[in-house]
Parts: structure tokens; sequence; C-alpha cells
């Protein structure tokens, strides 16, 4: 079974940071990394684990998989409500600490990484983004953030990729319910994505519709990514959301049809909305609440993805679900 999903660990206490080390390293045994790439996976999760209780009493961290071809990479993500980082700059660099500590956090964080990007501010805290690659592997453009409901240990939702020169294919999965029929309905979907994935969207969506009729069924979505032609086609079964951000900040709704995956369609059509350069499409399942604006994040627009997924999740994530988030963007500003 592929992992699609990551885990959430409520960081309050320093033995909360070693399971989330201990996750971290059987997600990176599960991918095949050698033994130096698991120590930058241990050290990134350490280090930003201990900077969420040294200076933000606290958080959250999602260790996860992070996309990527031929090989994946992991993503911790490091979450607060703190007060912020007043100078990133030097918060960067060695030595510098406002703990009486070596300082030595984020300037480890950014060495061993193969990305690092963060978003802070005084009133809403810190979403720090890093992701851990085999030497030689470049991160794509596309992030997610995939979590199971809190108590549950697999996750009905999942997500996943494909891409051929400039072009990207973008799925996502949410099995009804939650929990391991929610979650085999989703290895289904993402099975059935993957074989077919070259197909045209709507075409996608029906190999998969087809695939699920054996299972509960699940709301599905392909985003067609474009880069070249500077296009986006979508296609959508259920309740996933989806919206372009452009630019200058406008926003376009992406229309999923009505019904479940694998059990009713009464209808199914492609759309195609303008893909320019510097916009972002955003993805998400119904474990998060549809109300967010970037607007109310300045600067937000100009991140990675994975810390747009990141502010997005820990944000507007719903408690009662399982919650996805995925975020690409057509060029870096």
């Amino acid at each position: 079974m592929e992992v699609t999903s990551g885990v959430s660990i409520q960081v309050t206490e320093p033995t909360h940071v070693a399971e989330a080390r201990r996750r971290g390293a059987e997600l990176a045994s599960q991918l095949g990394f050698d033994e130096t790439t698991r120590g930058r996976v241990a050290l990134v999760i350490t280090e930003a684990g201990t900077n969420l209780l040294k200076h933000a009493d606290g958080g959250e961290l999602v260790v996860g998989p992070a996309p990527g071809a031929p090989l994946r990479g992991v993503q911790i993500l490091a979450l607060d409500r703190g007060g912020g980082i007043p100078d990133v700059a030097a918060s960067l660099r060695d030595g510098y600490s406002t703990a009486g500590t070596a300082g030595t956090g984020l300037g480890a964080l950014a060495r061993v990484s193969t990305t690092l990007d963060l978003y802070t501010s005084a009133d809403r805290g810190t979403v720090l983004a890093a992701t851990v690659y085999p030497n030689g592997a470049a991160a794509p453009l596309e992030a997610g953030v995939s979590v199971p409901l809190a108590g549950e240990t697999r996750c009905g939702d999942g997500w996943a990729t494909w891409r051929a020169g400039e072009l990207t294919s973008i799925f996502v999965s949410d099995g009804l319910g939650h929990g391991p029929d929610a979650s085999h309905a989703t290895d289904r979907a993402v099975a059935a994505f993957r074989q077919h994935a070259e197909r045209p969207a709507a075409d996608v969506i029906r190999y998969v519709y087809d695939a699920l009729k054996s299972t509960r069924g699940a709301a599905v979505a392909v985003a067609e990514l474009d880069r070249r032609e500077g296009c986006a086609r979508y296609c959508a079964l259920g309740n996933i959301t989806g919206e372009i951000v452009y630019p200058d900040g406008a926003r376009q709704h992406l229309v999923s049809h009505n019904g479940i995956a694998g059990h009713a369609m009464r209808r199914l059509q492609e759309f195609t909305c303008p893909w320019p350069a510097g916009s972002l499409i955003v993805l998400h399942s119904d474990g998060v609440a549809a109300q967010w604006s970037l607007d109310r994040y300045a600067g937000l627009l100009l991140h990675r993805p994975d810390v747009i997924a990141g502010v997005l999740y820990r944000d507007f994530r719903r408690q009662r679900d399982d919650a996805t988030v995925v975020v690409a963007r057509n060029g870096m500003p």
C-alpha cells in the first residue's frame, strides 16, 4: 500500500518530538532512504519540534510523504500559534538565539533540508515547512498535507501526482466517512489514477468511478496543469473544493459535480481555465473549511506550496474528519 498521508503529533513535551522522529524514521525507511538521508530527516524533525517547545510553548508536527519523480521525499511541517519570529533572516544564521541556546536550530534546518520555507506573523504564529529528498532529487512545485481524524490510524483522504514534461496532474480522493473502509476506497482510487493518469481528466474520473464500485465510494478530483499552454483542465465528482488563485489575488472556483465515485454520477464534465505563470491551485477535502482567503495573510501568496498548504490546514481544518489540502503553483516568484 502506497503511503499518501502523514501523521499529526501535538507537541507539548520532548517525548512528543521523539515520537515524531520515530514516525519520520519509519517513513524514510519505507521510501528506501539511505542512512545519511534518514539522519537528515531525524535532524529536521528534532530541530523543528524543539523550536516549537522553546519558542511557541508547543504546537503541531506533521510528518508525511512529499511528491517527486522518480524519488519521493519526506515533508515536515511545524505549526504553532505563538508570537511569530521577529527577524527571520537573523534566525537562519548560526549563533543567533533568543532562548539562550547555541542558536543552531534554523541554521541547521537550512543546511540539511532540500527545501525550507516559513511564514510567520506576530498575531498568527508560524508555519515552517521543510522537505528532505535523497541527494540529487529536486522538490516539485506542488505539495500537500493529508492527515487522518484524531484517533484513527488510517486516513480516508489521499492525493497523488503524475507528470510528463510541462504537464502535471494532481488527484485528490476523500473516501466516504473515515477509518479503514474510507482508506480502502482512497487506496483504490489512487491506484486507478496512477494507472490512467496520462488520459484526459474526465476519462480518469470515469476509470476511478469504475474502480470504486466495490467500495463505499469517494469524492474525487483531477486537476491537469499545463504550464506550457498556461491552462488547467479540471474534473471532479463530489465534495472536493478547487480554487485557482491568480497573481493579482483574484480567485476562480472550480466546479465539482454532485455524486459519489463508485455509486452515483449523473453528469461529468471537464472544465478548462487559465493557468498563467504565478498562479496557484488549491484543492482540499471537506475536512477543511472553504471560507479561506489568502488575502488575510500578507505575502503568503509568494511562498512555497507546502507553506501555503500548512497555513490553510492549520487555520481551517475541521476536527471531525480526515483533512487534505494540496497546493500547486505555476513557477516561483
